[in-house]
């Protein structure tokens, strides 16, 4: 590109290019195929992420474990949140694999959206997930500032009812059960696959 300033602008990361590709700091999902299809190669180090799905228990959870496992392994490692979890976390399966137990911090609240936004900003966690399912732009995009401010990876799960809505996250996928796994659409992201990403779980 002839104008070196245009092409500084380019490259910075706040700035939306559709689906092309974006340089971007990332973690592996543990998953070669999602790897494969998400830009990057990965979860964003720092960012929000929606995961939408048909109904609680389809398969999205198993999508975090790796990449939980790597985060509360690090040295310091920072807190894992888990915002208003319909169920609570079976901290032995967690453990099976690799997650540190005690690097979870499991918060119940009628208020998810602040209590998520006070744990992303507060650089004290490696990752925050969170349930809140009724969110509204202004709202996510709050999360998304906080991501930033936290340097801190975010999963927000929801209905896949909400696949059409106006959205500020960095990354949405939906996830449905497929055979032996789930079948992944990525519906906004900066660059990423534009075809059906399947992950089968290994037993």
């Amino acid at each position: 590109m002839s104008n070196p300033r245009l092409a500084r602008l380019l490259e910075h990361p706040a700035l939306w290019r559709g689906r092309s590709a974006a340089r971007m700091p990332t973690w592996s999902t543990g998953y070669p195929a999602l790897d494969a299809g998400l830009p990057g190669g990965g979860w964003p180090r720092a960012g929000l992420v929606e995961l939408l799905t048909p109904r609680l228990g389809v398969g999205e959870l198993h999508l975090l474990v790796p990449a939980l496992a790597r985060l509360t392994g690090l040295t310091p490692a920072r807190w894992v949140a888990w915002i208003a979890p319909p169920l609570e976390p079976y901290a032995p399966a967690l453990a099976a694999r690799g997650v540190a137990p005690d690097r979870q911090l499991i918060v119940r609240t009628r208020l998810p959206l602040w209590a998520m936004e006070q744990a992303l900003g507060s650089g004290a966690c490696e990752a925050v997930l969170a349930w809140v399912d009724d969110a509204r732009p202004r709202s996510l995009r709050r999360l998304q500032l906080a991501t930033e401010r936290g340097r801190t990876l975010g999963f927000v799960f929801r209905s896949l009812v909400h696949a059409h809505d106006a959205s500020p996250a960095a990354l949405r996928l939906s996830v449905e059960p497929r055979g032996e796994g789930v079948e992944i659409v990525l519906l906004k992201s900066r660059g990423g696959s534009r075809e059906p990403i399947e992950v089968v779980y290994a037993r």
